[in-house]
């Protein structure tokens, strides 16, 4: 009886440590440098706690550029060219796209269910949607 009662505590503190911590979007954004007029800008988010224990590596052509961590967002300023974005869990999600000079793209992070253990997956939405969407995550990436 005693356990049952420690339980939702428990619970509660694994969903609180599985997500992000760090600054607030709307008041890390006067931060955010230009960007250059030679390279495309991608800003990668994860806006709900939903499966938090999952934070997989977000793979960027083949290259770990950050994690999927919930509740948190990062960016890249890559060149212009075909990216794929890969997370992986018990599957391995994929998501192509191209980026052109001066562009901003923005890969929103969803989980949905698997067989063991939920997936997370990128998709790209437009970049009003993003900015909705990314204002109430924590920057999780390096100043």
């Amino acid at each position: 009886m005693k356990y049952m009662r420690l339980l939702p505590m428990l619970i509660l503190a694994i969903v609180v440590t599985g997500c992000a911590s760090g600054i607030k979007y709307t008041e890390y954004q006067s931060k955010i440098p230009s960007l250059s007029q030679d390279t495309g800008r991608i800003y990668f988010y994860r806006p709900s706690s939903f499966g938090a224990a999952l934070r997989p590596d977000v793979m960027l052509n083949n290259e770990k550029v950050g994690e999927a961590i919930p509740l948190g967002f990062f960016y890249v300023d890559q060149k212009p060219g075909e990216y794929q974005v890969v997370t992986s869990t018990e599957v391995e999600r994929k998501l192509s796209f191209v980026l052109d000079k001066g562009q901003t793209r923005y890969v929103r992070f969803s989980v949905s269910m698997g067989f063991f253990v939920g997936h997370v997956y990128g998709s790209l939405v437009e970049p009003d949607v993003g900015m909705k969407e990314i204002q109430d995550c924590k920057y999780i990436g390096t100043p």
